[in-house]
């Protein structure tokens, strides 16, 4: 058949990209070595179906939206099950996820910085919901384990009279700092190490180089700013700690 002859050189590269993956991690006896792999295969199922899916919904704002509201109800789940599954995790992952995203595309949409429409709602929303998703998982985490690895401080400063929130103050700065260095680290390189997804599949859709890099800064910058709301709302929301927080598995 035509299309399994066009996807047949695809599969293979991303089978075997995933089986060196594995036997790496196999070879230096890395726990949970086989989840790359179930992680690529449950990447490629999911991106089938939801190309299948946009194919037909991608003019249509009504399903834009849907889409993009089961990306972030998904994005929120998994980034509130990081850090311990609880319904005020819930409620404080959904809100500072939902403050960052909103602000942050009422600006790029407001100012012209990328047309309204929904094909570029799709492409700039889903983006900044997965972006949101890792920097909220990571000022979360981090925070909890800072806050575990300097419990004696944080008594100390309890004890002097601090209230719960003054005695995680730095702690919860830090979280949000290091939070934010992979995608600080990854703007910053932008076109010397790395050239972005948006601005590589922009390029591939025919748009020349230079709105191509346009598009991609908006992105990065969203990305930021979006990222930067959230982290912090999860720093403070978490920052109050009166006991002992869990050790994260």
């Amino acid at each position: 058949m035509p299309i399994l002859s066009e996807l047949a050189p695809t599969l293979l590269g991303v089978l075997l990209l995933a089986a060196v993956a594995t036997a790496v991690l196999a070879a230096y006896r890395v726990p949970r070595r086989w989840a790359p792999l179930l992680a690529i295969l449950r990447g490629a199922l999911q991106l089938a179906v939801i190309s299948l899916i946009l194919a037909g919904v991608i003019t249509n704002p009504l399903w834009v939206a849907a889409a993009l509201l089961v990306m972030f109800c998904v994005a929120a789940a998994t980034a509130t099950r990081r850090i311990g599954w609880s319904r005020d995790h819930a409620l404080m992952m959904g809100s500072a996820m939902a403050a960052g995203i909103a602000v942050t595309l009422v600006i790029v949409f407001t100012t012209g910085a990328i047309a309204f429409s929904s094909r570029y709602v799709l492409a700039i929303g889903g983006i900044i919901i997965g972006n949101s998703m890792s920097i909220a998982t990571l000022a979360g985490r981090r925070f909890t384990e800072g806050v575990n690895d300097h419990w004696d401080e944080v008594e100390g400063w309890l004890a002097l009279g601090a209230t719960p929130r003054q005695s995680t103050l730095e702690l919860a700065r830090g979280a949000v700092y290091g939070a934010l260095i992979p995608s600080v680290d990854q703007t910053k390189t932008t076109g010397l190490v790395t050239l972005p997804g948006a601005f590589v599949g922009a390029i591939f859709g025919g748009v020349s180089p230079l709105e191509a890099g346009r598009f991609q800064v908006v992105v990065l910058a969203a990305i930021m700013a979006a990222g930067s709301i959230t982290a912090v709302l999860v720093a403070y929301w978490l920052a109050p700690v009166k006991v002992r927080p869990v050790r994260l598995s």
